[in-house]
């Protein structure tokens, strides 16, 4: 049984591809670049490693890796861009999909567009699975257990250290750039100008009060209210992230640079009334964070661990929220505290 790794020779794809080495388990590398996968194949050096190249805008050879494969993990970015094939492609060769976007708007359209082609074809997608969102997702989930109403969900990142790689350089362009956001307010997810703002989130220590930009543009806002009965969802970001002098500098950095980013990503969840509760998790290098919940789904999903129902579907409403966190606790991603 074979996961196929598509943006295989980027910083994100091999980590993905060393913890599913790791694992004992065969890989397909996918990717348009014919030459770096096969470069990168030599350096991992593994019998269970294959290669198929496939460019984003060749369904066919999209749809042969699908086809050939249990579970595609997508790690091309920017996803606005490259979700779409990938999508399209996984659904037609009956094979499950996990992605690392962080951009709510092609969260929003696997939801939108492709929850009935995922059921037919008796497919998992699993949207975000990642650093962003799919982390914050499992908190929001864990912190409102048993809460019969929720006024707010709100997600805070902090993040120090962080060294973009090309694709993250790219997709935060898009993002910025943005005039319509996607927000969920009063109930309802809506597209349409936002005005960006600056707050005060109360972090645990040691991190502390945090100067913020708010609304951070993450797709938890699109799947936080699948499974929270919450009114309002947003997500913010340390000012202080995009102050550092590295972080639109580090194109080139290599993997143990990369690996020097120290975070927090906290949720507070607040109930109707009064009252509520919170969680967090603190650690270091998001990307291989981001990486093993990536793999480790992958692999649940081949051995039958996944939901009982095929579709799009949310980290937390495909896996169980307090032991996903948990186990990822125990791999060594980071501290939980629920």
């Amino acid at each position: 049984m074979t996961i196929a790794i598509y943006g295989a020779n980027g910083h994100t794809g091999r980590l993905v591809a060393a913890e599913l080495l790791a694992r004992d388990q065969d890989i397909v590398l996918a990717g348009r670049d014919a030459d770096a996968l096969h470069a990168l194949a030599g350096e991992l050096d593994s019998p269970r490693v294959r290669v198929h190249r496939a460019a984003l805008d060749d369904p066919d050879a999209l749809r042969e890796l699908t086809a050939g494969s249990e579970v595609l993990i997508h790690c091309a970015g920017p996803f606005t861009r490259t979700c779409e094939p990938l999508a399209l492609a996984a659904v037609a060769g009956r094979c499950h999909y996990i992605d690392h976007a962080i951009e709510p708007k092609p969260v929003k359209w696997l939801f939108e567009t492709m929850q009935g082609p995922a059921g037919e074809a008796g497919v998992v997608m699993i949207p975000q699975l990642s650093f962003y969102g799919g982390l914050a997702d499992l908190l929001a989930a864990a912190a409102a257990a048993g809460l019969p109403a929720v006024d707010r969900v709100t997600v805070g990142y902090s993040i120090t250290g962080w060294r973009m790689t090309p694709a993250a350089v790219k997709t935060a362009e898009l993002l910025i750039g943005e005039i319509d956001r996607v927000t969920y307010t009063g109930g309802a997810l809506r597209v349409g100008p936002v005005d960006i703002r600056n707050t005060v989130y109360p972090f645990p220590p040691p991190v502390g009060p945090r100067s913020m930009i708010a609304p951070f543009p993450s797709g938890e806002m699109v799947t936080i209210p699948r499974h929270v009965p919450a009114r309002t969802v947003e997500s913010q970001l340390t000012a202080s992230t995009f102050e550092e002098e590295q972080i639109f500098t580090s194109q080139d950095a290599a993997p143990e640079e990369r690996a020097r980013t120290a975070f927090m990503v906290a949720v507070q969840v607040v109930a109707e009334g009064g009252g509520g509760r919170t969680a967090h998790l603190r650690g270091g290098d998001i990307w291989w964070v981001g990486a093993l919940a990536s793999a480790d789904a992958a692999v649940r999903l081949l051995r039958g661990e996944g939901p009982g129902k095929a579709g799009v579907l949310a980290t937390a409403e495909a896996f169980e929220a307090e032991p996903f966190l948990r186990r990822m606790a125990a791999l060594g991603a980071f501290e939980l505290t629920l």
